[in-house]
């Protein structure tokens, strides 16, 4: 009860007790239970009051309590919010230095790949063969043949000579015999393109560069006026590779010889 109403009830209690004192009353009650009824109603009175007043402190002390229980929880709230505005910043961080690592692991595995690349071999089709060979040796056959089409012969034939010695096993000799063989005639240098072209008859005489390098010794040999050599040469080439294009031009050469 609040001390407002509990005022109220007192009020009405005294009204109500001074009504009894009305001068009828004295015929019912003596002085001496006047005031002790009047006492006992003060004293209620009072236990009341306290007691109301005690709910009002304790009220009282429950609101504090309540505002600094909330007080404490808006500190918590905030404080939990530090924390994550904290953790969630690390996060990013740790995001973006995580994406750095992968960008930098790619960039390493892309200059791995690129390494590799340089020196793992590769597979080649040339003239109907397949083999493998290192990158720098591809790349040194592909230059050879670029100066040899800029019609650079004594360029290519120098690029064939080293790209031979330095690749002595190399897939692309037989192509490279040929082409430096064309490139040597090609700068009348006739006697090595005889060279050239009889070692690529005698290594390789099943590739399919072999009857045109025939062919092409022939031309050689009559430039060098040796015609008995160059009847033989064609002679074997019709003999030896009957169905290619070669054999039958140098059936027509053979018939022109003297």
């Amino acid at each position: 009860m609040s001390i407002a109403r509990w005022n109220t009830t007192l009020a009405a209690s005294v009204l109500a007790l001074g009504g009894l004192w009305a001068p009828s009353a004295h015929a019912l009650f003596g002085d001496d239970e006047a005031r002790k009824a009047i006492v006992d109603l003060r004293q209620q009175v009072e236990a009341g009051r306290q007691a109301s007043e005690a709910a009002a402190a304790q009220q009282r002390e429950s609101d504090a309590s309540i505002k600094r229980s909330m007080l404490e929880l808006a500190n918590q709230i905030e404080q939990l919010r530090g924390e994550i505005a904290r953790l969630r910043g690390q996060n990013e961080q740790l995001a973006r230095e995580v994406a750095d690592l992968q960008r930098a692991q790619k960039d390493v595995q892309a200059g791995i790949d690129e390494r590799l690349r340089q020196v793992e071999p590769v597979k080649v089709e040339l003239d109907g063969r397949s083999f493998t060979a290192q990158p720098a040796e591809k790349a040194e056959f592909d230059a050879a043949m670029a100066t040899l089409r800029k019609s650079d012969f004594v360029g290519a034939t120098a690029a064939y000579t080293g790209f031979l010695r330095r690749y002595p096993t190399s897939g692309y000799t037989p192509v490279a015999l040929y082409w430096l063989g064309n490139a040597q005639y090609a700068a009348r240098a006739y006697k090595d393109a005889v060279d050239s072209h009889q070692r690529l008859v005698r290594e390789f005489p099943d590739h399919p560069r072999t009857p045109e390098a025939m062919l092409a010794l022939a031309n050689s040999q009559v430039e060098l006026k040796d015609t008995k050599g160059a009847r033989k040469t064609l002679e074997d080439l019709v003999k030896q590779h009957p169905q290619s294009e070669a054999a039958g031009a140098a059936k027509e050469r053979i018939a022109r010889l003297k």
